[in-house]
């Protein structure tokens, strides 16, 4: 069942939160924290889902504590990797971009072409989180599917964070490539994980029988592939880098795969 109130409320909330967010880049001259605030999102939109469904208590709160649950750990640990990664007074080169294309008066346009726009993509891929916990029906093995694909796509982004952390703080790297552990295959396998949680809230949703949620995985997967993912990146990689070509050629962009041969791809 789909409840169009409950689900505007926490477009409400959303935006809500992003105007917070507005109102702190104005202070920072900074709009780089919404990477940080993007995890918070889904928080917000889970618990007002919950508190507007009473999914606090009843034959709602098994699934209401499995999504919640699932959801925090994803968002406590984007949050904080994400945070570290952009510390400092300096926005990131992607934003200095958007700032230098929107101005004059970009501190007012981030309110919806940054902030305003974050918390609208949420709010459509928070659908599953919408359809699971708003089910009073009984946990069976298709959630259990859904949890287990949600949890090897957190342990997949997380590795793969990890390790190109490792491989930027090694002075030896500078201009390098990375092209080890789950970067030999794929090149972006840090985005390969983040669709692997995204469909996995998906089935927990089908689960509860809200099938009609799949266009948020699909977004997501659209987001992650063609928008601020995999083209994104690779847009003007080829020129910082000039060995990335050869590993374009040899490893495959987002699904895992063994290495291609040289001159094979």
């Amino acid at each position: 069942m789909f409840d169009w109130p409950i689900f505007l409320q926490g477009l409400s909330g959303l935006l809500a939160f992003g105007f917070l967010g507005w109102l702190l880049s104005l202070a920072r001259h900074n709009v780089t924290h919404v990477d940080s605030m993007w995890s918070l999102f889904f928080v917000v939109a889970a618990a007002i889902y919950g508190y507007g469904t009473g999914a606090f208590d009843g034959d709602a709160m098994p699934r209401y504590c499995l999504v919640m649950s699932l959801v925090i750990l994803w968002a406590t640990r984007l949050f904080v990797y994400l945070t570290w990664r952009n510390w400092g007074p300096h926005e990131d080169h992607r934003y200095q971009a958007i700032r230098k294309n929107n101005e004059p008066h970009f501190w007012l346009k981030s309110l919806y072409i940054i902030f305003g726009l974050q918390a609208v993509l949420a709010w459509i891929v928070s659908l599953p989180l919408h359809g699971a916990i708003q089910s009073a029906s009984e946990l069976n093995w298709l959630d259990g599917l859904g949890a287990a694909l949600m949890v090897f796509g957190l342990l997949w982004e997380t590795i793969a964070d990890w390790q190109l952390a490792r491989f930027k703080a090694n002075p030896e790297n500078k201009g390098m490539v990375m092209d080890q552990g789950l970067w030999a295959y794929s090149r972006h396998p840090n985005y390969f994980g983040e669709f692997c949680v995204w469909w996995g809230f998906y089935l927990i949703a089908c689960a509860a029988g809200a099938w009609w949620s799949v266009p948020a995985p699909l977004l997501m997967t659209l987001l992650l592939l063609k928008v601020s993912g995999v083209a994104l990146l690779e847009k003007d990689i080829g020129e910082r880098r000039p060995k990335y070509a050869d590993y374009v050629a040899r490893t495959n962009a987002f699904f895992p795969g063994p290495s291609k041969q040289k001159g094979n791809a």
